[in-house]
Order: structure tokens, then C-alpha cells, then sequence
């Protein structure tokens, strides 16, 4: 007999979307409960589309999207949101750029002019490209080359499984590339993926949705219309034979390896993806979890294990092509063979012999719970509900999401697991350097 299946319920969080005659799109989504607001500006623009000799680039800009703007002048935006009581940051990813404040909600007009201001145009001058170019460099040395496990496995791992540029590179980028950059180079890349057609903002929280609407179109109406570029095809064909590298760390005290499959397309084929996100939790998700019994407290052939979607650990940001990765730290003298081999079992027990009583339903009571604290916060909500309607047109997925989850069957995570071959693995091994 099937396990009963999870019984999840949907939020109701309100959704207004429009779209600005200059392109730029709006979600808006309500909630009176507390005075503060969280406002989300997504570029669609990330690490893949970055061109050849320009690695790091995205980030790069990143960085440089803080340096001043049209109107204001070099940490201005820091000191107008912080002496306002609130917090702001920016991040890169595989597939877009983020921006975003949160703020008490009497400050949402500030929040507004200040992203439209260096939507319109940021500082793009020498002093503040080489100043970040040192910037963005010294965070490679110290998240990098400094750090044990530096960029294991999000980026080691990418140049074993992809063949293409856009897939494969080192998105944090080498010294070469930061240091050969050019103003026109940043210049260029403003035009080409920082167009209004490129970009989605999202407000949450505490705000009244027509007078919101009113001070987003006073403020990001007339910057200056240019359509989103053509996003290039980054497909590429899955593996057919298994593919293995490995490379020392110099600080890494105890070996490592790093597994990960080729999944369906997040986006196009979003209900054949869904059971892979619920595998990589059976699998790794708690002490009760599937690899974790097996590998770290009944075999200890590995000493922590961890398993999610995508490179860069969200599995509802990202597009194909994208993996289940699997990652584990080892003992002294560790065997990653065998512990390749043992996942190998486990995934095929998991394939033929299904599921423990309760073991799915417990598992995305988990999942859910980890959404729904996720979205709680104005701002979580608000960055979900922009990347949503980026990548999907759908922000108000984000509301559907727990359900989705627990509404994924034993029989399509069995299937799931089935397809987790070894001829379709790339795993990279951390070989420690003698660091004690």
C-alpha cells in the first residue's frame, strides 16, 4: 500500500502584477501585519552570461551597481537606506542579479528613487572599476584561495560536467579577466542586461497597492526604455559515461568528493523537476535521511553530507541546465570509490524497494516548513515573488509551492532515483594537502 501522502496546505499572499511602458515589471504583494516593506530588483542577467575572457564580470557589476549613480554620489545608497533603519545588499547568481533593501514602510518612496536612480545609470568610472576590481579579487582570496574547500564544489565541480563557456567557467572569475576590464566593457554590459525590459521589481509588506503603483510609476516611468537582449540557448546534451576529476587543496585537512546528475528542466518540465528537489532530501535532509544513516552513522565512511538543486543551492532560482548534487566530507584515509559506490547502492534500494512508512511525508513536512519560514519575511517573499515572475512569469507560484512539494508521489521519486546512474555522474574528489 502507498504511504499516505503529505497534506500541505497553500498561502494566500496577494499578488498585483503590471508592466511599465518602458518594459520593467511589477509584482506587488500586500501585507498590513507590520511596518516594514521588503523591496526585490532582479536583473535577469548572471554568471552564464558573462562572455569569454570577461569571467567574474556579473559580479563585478554587481559591485560597481554600489559605487554611485545618476544622482547621488559614491555611498550614497548605503547611508540614505541605513539612516532610514534599514538593511540592503545585492548578490550574483547562475542566472540573475538581485538588489534589494528591506525598510520601515515610511520609506518606501527612498527605496524606490534609489533603485530607479541607478537603474537609469550607475557611476561607470576608472577609480570605481579598479577600486572594485581589488575589491571583488580579495573576496576570491579569502572565500577562494584562502579557505579550505575554497569554491568546492560551486565551482570545481561545473568544468567536469559541462563542455560550454557559459556552463563550465569559474564565475567569480580569474585575476586576468577582473583586471583587463574596461569601462566600455562595463558600459557595454549596462546596455546590453541592465534594460528596463531586463529587470523585475517586486514590494512587499506593509504598503497600500495603488499608492504604490502610483510612486513606482513616478519613479522607474521614465527610465529610459531598451528591450531585454536574447537570451542565448545554454542547453547541452547529459553525460553518457561518468566523468571524474579530482585536484589538492593546500588547506583541506580531509578528503572530499562532490557527485552530481543532470535533471530535468526547472522551468519547462517544472513537474518532472519536482521530484528530484524531493529526492535530494530523502537522501540527505536530517539524521534519518537516507545517505546520512548509511554513510555517516552506520558505515562512517564520510563525516557530513549534504544534497540540493543547483550549483548555488536554491532549487526555485535556477535554470537549465541545472543537477542534483551530492557532497561529502571524509575521514582520514577516506575511500570516495566506496563511498560513490554506496550511494550508488542506496539510490538503487531506493529505486526498487521504495520508501519507508512515513519517510516521504516526513520529509516534505520539512520542505515545507523551510518555504514557508523562507517567505515569511517581506523581503524572502518579495525575492521569491521577482525571480518567479522573471523566470516564469508566475509569482504567485511561490504560494503554491509547499503544496507542489507535498503533492510529489513515492512512485515519482522511485523514479526519480532510477535515473541516477553512475554513467551520468560527474564527481570531483578534494585530495587534502597535508594541512593539520
Amino acid at each position: 500500500m502507498a504511504a499516505r501522502r503529505s497534506r500541505i496546505p497553500a498561502t494566500k499572499y496577494p499578488v498585483e502584477r503590471f508592466t511599465l511602458d518602458n518594459g520593467l515589471r511589477v509584482v506587488l504583494t500586500p501585507d498590513r501585519s507590520a511596518p516594514v516593506i521588503g523591496v526585490a530588483v532582479v536583473y535577469d542577467v548572471g554568471i552564464r552570461s558573462e562572455p569569454e575572457g570577461r569571467t567574474g564580470f556579473a559580479h563585478l557589476f554587481e559591485h560597481l551597481m554600489f559605487q554611485g549613480s545618476e544622482n547621488l554620489e559614491k555611498l550614497a545608497h548605503f547611508r540614505h537606506v541605513q539612516g532610514a533603519g534599514g538593511t540592503f545588499n545585492g548578490s550574483t547568481h547562475l542566472d540573475y542579479t538581485d538588489y534589494f533593501e528591506t525598510l520601515p514602510s515610511n520609506a518606501l518612496e527612498r527605496a524606490l528613487f534609489l533603485e530607479a536612480d541607478r537603474m537609469r545609470g550607475p557611476r561607470l568610472t576608472e577609480e570605481n572599476l579598479r577600486n572594485q576590481v581589488d575589491v571583488v579579487k580579495e573576496e576570491i582570496r579569502v572565500n577562494v584561495l584562502s579557505r579550505p574547500y575554497g569554491g568546492f564544489p560551486w565551482l570545481t565541480l561545473p568544468p567536469v560536467m559541462f563542455d560550454t563557456f557559459p556552463n563550465a567557467h569559474d564565475g567569480y572569475g580569474s585575476f586576468d579577466d577582473l583586471e583587463s576590464a574596461t569601462v566600455a566593457d562595463a558600459a557595454d554590459f549596462f546596455r546590453r542586461y541592465y534594460a528596463s525590459g531586463n529587470v523585475v521589481l517586486a514590494v512587499s509588506g506593509d504598503i497600500d497597492v495603488a499608492e504604490a503603483t502610483e510612486l513606482v510609476t513616478r519613479h522607474f516611468g521614465d527610465v529610459p526604455s531598451r528591450p531585454a537582449p536574447r537570451r542565448p540557448d545554454f542547453t547541452e546534451p547529459d553525460l553518457t559515461a561518468e566523468r571524474r576529476s579530482s585536484y589538492t587543496d593546500a588547506l583541506a585537512p580531509l578528503p572530499a568528493v562532490a557527485g552530481a546528475w543532470r535533471v530535468p528542466d526547472p522551468v519547462g518540465d517544472f513537474a518532472g523537476y519536482l521530484p528530484y528537489v524531493v529526492l535530494a532530501e530523502v537522501l540527505t535532509d536530517g539524521d534519518a535521511s537516507r545517505l546520512v544513516e548509511r554513510l555517516v552513522q552506520r558505515d562512517r565512511t564520510v563525516t557530513s553530507l549534504g544534497g540540493y538543486l543547483g550549483f548555488m543551492g536554491d532549487p526555485f532560482d535556477v535554470r537549465d541546465p541545472t543537477a542534483l548534487l551530492l557532497q561529502a566530507h571524509l575521514p582520514p584515509g577516506g575511500d570516495v570509490d566506496k563511498v560513490l559506490r554506496t550511494v550508488d547502492e542506496e539510490l538503487d534500494r531506493l529505486a526498487t524497494d521504495g520508501l519507508t512508512d512515513g519517510e516521504l511525508a516526513r520529509t516534505q513536512a520539512r520542505m515545507a516548513t523551510h518555504l514557508l519560514r523562507d517567505t515569511d519575511a517581506v523581503l524572502g517573499r518579495a525575492l521569491r515573488m521577482a525571480v518567479l515572475e522573471q523566470q516564469r512569469g508566475e509569482p504567485g507560484l511561490l504560494n503554491d509551492l509547499p503544496r507542489l512539494v507535498g503533492d510529489v508521489t513515492e512512485e515519482q521519486v522511485r523514479a526519480a532515483a532510477a535515473t541516477l546512474r553512475p554513467e551520468r555522474r560527474a564527481a570531483v574528489e578534494v585530495i587534502p594537502g597535508g594541512a593539520r
